[in-house]
């Protein structure tokens, strides 16, 4: 009998990890993914492994109490569209069939133990398939039991390797005693290189241009620096220092960093020494946090139409159907915004990236007006906020919705502090999509003269012809009162007859 409760447009993927278990439900929204929930557990099953890799029955108890929780959600679900993979802990395990078949009967599903080869590929789809990246990328996952490291390009991974460390086996190995001694610490980074050393000279010839982790470790130490009021890049140099904040303490029970969250206390420090060898082995010099990992590369490879899709464009599309924004409006301001950048980007050294940025905001700059006019772009900014942009990094993200907020009306000189190494590159993108908006008000194609943009000394000056102006009183007014709304900013802009 079939269940006529099934919801058709609902996925889900269930990770037994070796620290955590995870289960994401996603829901297909205007031609696009949306997370409608997620549920997190610590399990901590790779302690229970012992040195003969049997694992303990309490650990099995732990994992099967968890996936009894689980299995309440999965009712309302196709079995079809769902999928539950297990990683390192349960490859590893010598009794894994006795967990893995309560498990089942538990879930009501099959588990896939899949390879290490096999979870970074999956790890990097996921990366992929949430943050655009033009060029190579170096992707890292520290897992409780294993660490995925890859190099790909595009949605392929060209060099893949699971290796055996992890931040719970490394909790267990060498900070067992819980004290936070650099004998611990350095003990910990000596193994940790050892097991690098046979990829070290075969990633490196590879290369990359951005390293972006997609574990938990990550992302502590990105809420750590944030707390610090740092710029959310990792460094080696500033993953050093966090060892050294750490070190003031006697003990991981004791341990209190600033952003630190008690659920990530236990397993931060092993993590911790995992990632500077990571650095100083393949030298990273710099690396932001990946918007997904395994859970999303599970998801997108259920639904083969999202794959095919521009990462970007998938989320601006499903943006302006979910809002009932003015597509052609959106286009008229991008092309404006396009066509005044050009001029510009040389002198202001911008690249491809930064271009694409400002085209997001000025499709995305009406979001808000579903909402209401008055206060639009303060709704519209909201919204991109509080909702994930795959294709888009955490700071490229926080970009877009800064640009969106304000994009018309008063703008006060630290507007852009909050976004740090990219204030500059915002009030650059900022100035050009004010223009484009003001001149697009009529909203209407093929009704602008030759428009020409250039700048010096730090003024921006908009040459456009006097007859047209003239014939145009209400364009001249809006573009001297947004002369002065950029010059309240401290910026300065000229209109040019």
């Amino acid at each position: 009998m079939v269940n006529s409760s099934l919801q058709d447009d609902l996925y889900a993927v269930i990770d037994l990890g070796s620290n955590s278990f995870h289960m994401l439900i996603a829901k297909t929204v205007a031609g696009s993914l949306q997370t409608i929930g997620r549920v997190k557990r610590k399990v901590r099953l790779a302690a229970g492994l012992d040195e003969q890799m049997l694992l303990s029955r309490e650990a099995m108890e732990r994992g099967w109490e968890c996936l009894a929780l689980f299995a309440e959600r999965l009712q309302d679900i196709p079995a079809s569209q769902v999928r539950i993979v297990a990683t390192a802990t349960l490859r590893l395990a010598t009794n894994a069939d006795e967990f893995k078949e309560r498990a089942e009967q538990i879930l009501g599903h099959p588990i896939n133990v899949i390879s290490g080869e096999e979870e970074a590929k999956t790890i990097y789809q996921g990366v992929a398939h949430t943050s655009a990246c033009s060029g190579k990328q170096l992707v890292i996952d520290i897992g409780g039991a294993s660490t995925e490291i890859v190099i790909g390009e595009g949605q392929q991974a060209i060099n893949y390797t699971s290796l055996h460390m992890g931040c719970v086996t490394y909790l267990e190995t060498y900070f067992k005693d819980g004290l936070l001694s650099d004998a611990n610490y350095d003990a910990a980074i000596r193994a940790a290189k050892q097991t690098l050393a046979p990829i070290i000279e075969q990633y490196i010839a590879t290369g990359w241009d951005y390293a972006a982790g997609a574990s938990g470790t990550v992302q502590a130490i990105q809420e750590i620096m944030v707390a610090q009021r740092q710029d959310e890049t990792l460094t080696l140099d500033k993953l050093h220092d966090i060892r050294e904040l750490t070190t003031q303490y006697n003990s991981i029970d004791e341990l209190q960093l600033p952003g630190l969250s008690e659920e990530r206390r236990l397993v931060f420090v092993s993590g911790l020494a995992i990632l500077i060898s990571i650095f100083e082995c393949l030298q990273v010099s710099a690396m932001g946090l990946a918007g997904g990992a395994l859970r999303e590369g599970v998801l997108y490879n259920m639904i083969p139409q999202l794959q095919r899709q521009d990462i970007r464009q998938r989320t601006i599309d499903s943006f302006l159907t979910r809002y009932h924004v003015d597509r052609k409006q959106a286009e008229r301001v991008a092309c404006i915004s396009q066509l005044l950048i050009e001029q510009l980007k040389e002198q202001w050294q911008l690249g491809d990236t930064e271009v694409a940025l400002l085209s997001a905001a000025a499709m995305l700059h009406e979001l808000g007006l579903l909402i209401e006019y008055k206060q639009y772009p303060r709704h519209g900014a909201y919204i991109l906020r509080n909702t994930d942009m795959p294709g888009f990094t955490r700071q490229q993200h926080s970009l877009v919705a800064q640009l969106v907020r304000f994009h018309k009306g008063d703008v006060s000189e630290d507007a852009f502090e909050s976004l740090g190494a990219h204030e500059r590159l915002a009030t650059l993108l900022v100035r050009i999509l004010r223009l484009a908006v003001t001149l697009s008000m009529r909203r209407k194609d093929d009704v602008l003269p030759e428009l020409t943009i250039e700048e010096s000394a730090d003024e921006l000056t908009l040459h456009i012809d006097k007859q047209w102006l003239t014939s145009h009183p209400l364009m001249l007014s809006e573009l001297q009162q947004e002369s002065i709304y950029q010059r309240n900013a401290g910026w300065k802009l000229t209109i040019s007859q």
